[in-house]
């Protein structure tokens, strides 16, 4: 772990910062995605159920997660092994949603049992989801290093090709 700015810098240029952050990036971006498709419709009553505001949010975000996991966080290029790298993304995926329905049911008993503005309600189904997308995060950064592991030989053989190549321009 790095211990200053500097080292924080240095890690960042590595392979395997480049690649932490920009999985932190495509997180950012789907859970934005996620956040925004249940704020817009559970909040103007598009969709009026915690549970189904819930579940179109986060199956909206699959395909924008997907793409920006494989190709741009781990550099996969061409088609996807099926086997490989879509069933195992789908069923995290899935177990992750699954998880945040558990969310959205904890929050839908809150919204019935209180007298709360909608607004609150609205915050809340958001938040809870946003909470679930946290836990999730690490699992899928772990299980996703593996699925969409590239060849470490190429990886470094990349590597080595732009040091030389930003070497010789200086």
């Amino acid at each position: 772990m790095p211990k200053n700015f500097r080292e924080l810098v240095a890690w960042s240029k590595t392979h395997q910062g480049k690649k932490l952050i920009r999985f932190t990036l495509s997180s950012v971006v789907t859970t934005g995605v996620s956040l925004v498709a249940i704020l817009v419709t559970y909040g103007f009553h598009i969709i009026s159920g915690v549970i189904g505001a819930t579940l179109f949010g986060n199956v909206l975000a699959i395909f924008p997660s997907y793409y920006l996991n494989r190709v741009w966080a781990w550099g996969k290029r061409g088609k996807s092994h099926f086997r490989k790298e879509v069933v195992p993304y789908w069923s995290m995926a899935f177990l992750g949603i699954a998880f945040s329905l558990l969310g959205a049911l904890w929050v839908k008993h809150l919204v019935h049992t209180h007298d709360w503005s909608h607004l609150v309600n609205t915050g809340l189904v958001a938040g809870v989801n946003l909470l679930c997308f946290a836990i999730f995060w690490v699992l899928k950064m772990l299980l996703f290093n593996k699925i969409f592991h590239t060849d470490k030989l190429h990886d470094i053989e990349i590597h080595l090709e732009q040091e030389e190549g930003q070497g010789s321009i200086r």
